[in-house]
């Protein structure tokens, strides 16, 4: 308790109470429970489908199982004590345990932008540079990188200890607005401003390579059908470098076949696949009059799986911006800290949805989840289906 001169009274530091969130705590409350039941149960399936499934049991979903760790960090064990704190409007763990959640809370965070940008490099190194890709992302690179995204989170955040300090706008412990200055502004502008812009930047450039090699599939097709209508003696005349140009630009995106990593044998033998089909079509070339068109080299299956799991990742990274965005962007706006308590309180609800939505998107946008998911399930619940049948 601290005294405070000009009105008289005493003033508790650990106190979220104002009139005007009275009867907004218990949406919170309610709205933090149901992130605490679906962000545990999804995370923690999220974990055992990778750890009892072979085909998800790869280099590219580990990063997924290191986004669900930090998500299970918040649910487990911060969603709870900001539920608590809602409930009675009051921070009841003291002053260290409040540190040690602000720290907590903000390694969380850290851990999860430095993993959407690991995903995001991963997803540009798989079709840009796959050698660079085998060496940081297989083995031991993913481990140290892994590892490292929780040791820079920790080091660039432990040194706010003392700044850390129980936040009566949103009633939950988080550091001192001013206290801190300037090292957590920087902080907060490189990771939330530079680390997602480099998540954006890098889902661009898929996009541009992937759009650039699709025309110059395109391209490759067409100029195979024209090819045919020409006599077999200008045919003959031709290169195959731009058709071993376009194929492999087609491989390098067809290199991800389950949204895993691949081991170099792995790659080698995508790129066999699409050599024999090209082998197995044949040579340009007047058809004969009763014969179909032979069918134009690509892998389309591949290509298809390659652009479903990158969207779902740049859809995991949408969520994460907008569940931040106007929690951020109020606090900018807000300096002086005149916004309604009410409106912070909302802005900071809106990101704890970031830690329970994720395992949802891969049940959506992932077969290979969603099918994992039904099935431990179903094994699950079992025994209390044999038990109701009885």
């Amino acid at each position: 308790m601290t005294w405070n001169a000009t009105d008289n009274v005493t003033v508790d530091p650990f106190s979220c109470y104002h009139p005007s969130v009275v009867g907004y705590r218990y949406f919170g409350v309610l709205w933090g429970s149901l992130v605490t039941a679906v962000g545990m149960s999804g995370n923690i399936l999220t974990v055992l489908v990778f750890i009892l499934d072979r085909r998800l049991r790869t280099h590219f979903n580990a990063l997924i199982v290191n986004l669900a760790a930090a998500d299970l960090l918040y649910c487990g064990l911060l969603q709870p004590a900001s539920v608590d704190s809602y409930l009675h409007l009051h921070w009841r763990g003291g002053a260290t345990w409040c540190r040690v959640f602000g720290l907590l809370l903000f390694l969380s965070n850290s851990v999860s932008i430095l993993t959407l940008c690991l995903i995001a490099a991963g997803r540009y190194l798989m079709i840009a540079r796959q050698g660079v890709y085998r060496l940081l992302f297989s083995g031991r690179g993913l481990a140290l990188l892994l590892t490292a995204t929780w040791a820079v989170g920790l080091a660039s955040f432990g040194p706010l200890w003392p700044a850390f300090v129980f936040a009566p706008q949103v009633c939950t412990c988080s550091f001192h607005r001013t206290r801190g200055r300037p090292y957590s502004t920087v902080l907060l502008f490189f990771y939330f401003f530079v680390g997602l812009g480099c998540v954006g930047l890098f889902y661009f450039l898929i996009y541009w390579r992937v759009r650039a090699a699709s025309r110059a599939l395109l391209r490759y097709r067409i100029s195979r059908r024209s090819s045919r209508k020409k006599p077999a003696v200008a045919e003959g005349e031709g290169t195959t470098e731009g058709d071993s140009g376009v194929q492999t630009q087609s491989c390098e995106i067809s290199c991800d076949v389950t949204g895993s990593s691949h081991s170099a044998a792995e790659a080698g033998a995508s790129k066999a696949a699409v050599s024999r089909t090209d082998q197995k079509a044949p040579a340009p070339g007047p058809a004969p009059a009763s014969a179909p068109a032979p069918a134009p080299a690509s892998s389309p299956g591949d290509d298809g799986e390659f652009d479903r799991v990158t969207r779902m990742c740049f859809t995991v990274f949408l969520c994460f911006v907008g569940c931040f965005a106007p929690f951020i962007l109020l606090n900018i706006a807000d300096r002086g800290g005149r916004a309604p308590q009410v409106a912070h309180m909302f802005c900071a609800n809106l990101t704890w949805l970031n830690s329970c939505i994720n395992p949802i998107l891969y049940a959506a946008m992932n077969r290979q989840f969603g099918q994992a998911y039904r099935v431990l399930l179903s094994r699950a619940t079992q025994p209390l289906r044999r038990l109701c049948q009885r």
